[in-house]
């Protein structure tokens, strides 16, 4: 296999030339094979952009391209199912000749077209070459319902029969689809099921025989081609199913599957975010922010409010991280800060991010986007809270009298002291109001950097676990002493109550 670094084009200009040069004809399933197991005996990493899938999809990919079938990729939205297909060009040499103005990419040395084959007759070894990269031996098409035969397969063309004075029976009076233009590729179809029926059908005799019929004009082309489709469970959508028969001849069907692990997850959420290099060199991302945004998928993948059968793509979480970083970045320009620190509560300027990215069920739709989305980042930060600090189980069960670690940052709240952080403050402004909460510092765990985040984290995650309020007002949070709070509240309803 030719290096993944682009190397010049060829030199060779003629099918003589080419000949001497050495050069043997391979099909593409061939071609993807031999390269296949160079670069196994190489140690190359062809996927080495795909996280999660080392053990998995990866191999039961390589096992499919030994065994020369067609894949089908199978799984839920945002699972890298059509980043593996691209990633399968790595495969392929890096130029491949072709006969120089063919429509179907014809290999000199093995012609298929009409216009290739007279070509050649004409000119011989003279007969004109050129050199097609293997970036341009990639053709992907969204199955939409729009979709037609003609599109796909081709149709016949009267204008092209009447200038070249043929009969439809002859291929030149045809108008090629996709699918033959894409001979000696790669060729993707994704979100199959979405194929109306009848365009799968036409599918058939091109996946096993290599036959394409137009308008009843059957046409003997074996064409060169690695189909790869990509679709989701046929078990939830209601758009379409794939055709047992077309099921049939898709020789490997793979299922891909969301990261098992949240530090892959993260992994995954950091490469894949598209931030720009001034806020990765000036806005300070805390480890425990990156588990939250991903604790808020994972937590999204088990909720009850979550239509489970759609699925949660894993751009949940890249959408996240790249809005809350947005949020931190408009928050430094305002205040003219060279530099700042992400913030437990910038996670709420996420919610914009996962209402996009998620489906609810009738349950949730009842709750409300929002509301579910608030959710879900109190139980994340309820979550990290319990893994930084731990043992909040014990405060709820303690006996009246008993003390903790807690106790003095619950007692400050419980003397009537109450604490109002702006999401838009300025850090000096920011680090001066948590600093009055006494007894924060003293629990923060040693050795830890980011010790105003952690302060941060610990008071939402006592408020996440009903061990102090916190009232979100017009971009403030107000924290303060639960029953209190609850009192407060009881009080204005009664009195909205008695007005009314």
């Amino acid at each position: 296999m030719l290096p993944l670094v682009r190397m010049s084009k060829p030199v060779i200009s003629t099918i003589g030339e080419l000949k001497k040069s050495g050069y043997t004809s391979k099909s593409i399933k061939e071609e993807l094979r031999d390269n296949l197991i160079q670069s196994l005996r190489d140690g190359i990493q062809v996927f080495d952009g795909i996280l999660g899938y080392e053990f998995s999809v990866i191999p039961e990919v390589q096992t499919a391209i030994l065994a020369g079938h067609n894949i089908n990729f199978l799984g839920l939205r945002g699972q890298a199912k059509t980043k593996l297909a691209r990633m399968i060009t790595r495969l392929l040499d890096e130029w491949t000749p072709v006969v120089f103005g063919s429509e179907l990419n014809d290999d000199p040395l093995n012609p298929l077209s009409k216009y290739a084959l007279n070509l050649i007759a004409e000119n011989g070894d003279e007969t004109p070459i050129e050199w097609m990269h293997r970036s341009d031996r990639y053709v992907e098409k969204l199955a939409t319902p729009d979709v037609t035969v003609a599109d796909l397969i081709g149709d016949l063309d009267p204008i092209k029969a009447a200038n070249l004075r043929v009969g439809y029976q002859d291929e030149r009076a045809i108008h090629f689809g996709l699918i033959p233009r894409s001979n000696r590729c790669i060729f993707v179809i994704n979100e199959l099921p979405d194929l109306q029926a009848r365009i799968q059908v036409s599918l058939f005799n091109i996946l096993q025989e290599g036959d394409i019929q137009i308008r009843g004009f059957k046409l003997r082309l074996p064409l060169d081609i690695q189909f790869i489709f990509t679709a989701n469970p046929e078990d939830y959508t209601n758009r379409g199913s794939i055709v047992t028969p077309l099921k049939d001849r898709i020789g490997s069907q793979i299922l891909t599957h969301y990261p098992e692990d949240k530090l892959i997850a993260a992994s995954i959420t950091a490469s894949e975010a598209k931030l720009s290099d001034s806020q990765k060199r000036e806005i300070e991302i805390p480890v425990s922010m990156r588990n939250m945004i991903e604790n808020i998928s994972f937590l999204a993948r088990k909720s009850e409010f979550v239509d489970q059968k759609s699925g949660v793509s894993a751009r949940l979480g890249i959408s996240i991280l790249e809005a809350v970083v947005a949020a931190a970045e408009r928050r430094k320009i305002i205040h003219g800060e060279k530099n700042t620190t992400l913030r437990v509560g910038d996670l709420y300027h996420a919610i914009q991010a996962i209402n996009g990215k998620i489906e609810m069920v009738y349950e949730g739709e009842q709750e409300g986007p929002y509301n579910v989305a608030v959710n879900l980042i109190i139980q994340s930060i309820r979550e990290e809270f319990d893994q930084i600090f731990g043992g909040i189980s014990k405060i709820k069960m303690r006996k009246i009298g008993e003390t903790d670690q807690y106790s003095q940052i619950i007692r400050w709240f419980e003397e009537g002291n109450f604490l109002q952080l702006l999401r838009d403050d300025s850090d000096l402004s920011y680090h001066k109001t948590l600093e009055q909460v006494e007894g924060l510092k003293k629990i923060l765990p040693a050795g830890e950097k980011d010790n105003y985040f952690l302060m941060d984290l610990a008071l939402h995650g006592l408020a996440a676990n009903s061990r102090i309020s916190n009232t979100q007002i017009s971009g403030t949070f107000h924290f303060g002493d639960l029953v209190n709070s609850m009192m407060k509240m009881t009080s204005e309803e009664d009195d909205e109550e008695s007005f009314s």
